[in-house]
């Protein structure tokens, strides 16, 4: 009797044994599973990105609208982006360094 209850345990030994290993686990809680790299690229793959609107180098606007500075010239800000006037042809143009010094954006 001895030895149906010794070979019953060591059977039983060997399947809990075996139903431990790697080999018999779901894919998904092993780490270096291929699936989850899937998983991963198609979450990043459904985010859309919002297109960034072209930015116009010249636009038109009405003075009144227009904000005024210690010197004189007038600027107009739109999205965050700096326009500043132009006196020859009443245009504001989009900012540069070399509108400082040009006579046409000071004021006459």
């Amino acid at each position: 009797m001895l030895k149906k209850y010794l070979a019953a345990s060591i059977i039983g030994l060997c399947v809990v044994m075996s139903s431990c290993s790697k080999k018999q686990q779901p894919q998904s809680t092993i780490t270096n599973a291929p699936n989850n790299t899937v998983e991963t690229e198609v979450k990043k793959a459904a985010v859309r990105k919002i297109p960034k609107t072209a930015v116009p180098k010249v636009i038109i606007v009405d003075d009144r609208t227009a904000s005024k500075t210690i010197d004189g010239r007038l600027y107009y800000d739109l999205e965050g982006h700096r326009y500043w006037k132009n006196y020859n042809d009443r245009k504001y143009y989009l900012y540069n360094q070399s509108m400082y010094n040009d006579k046409a954006f000071k004021p006459h």
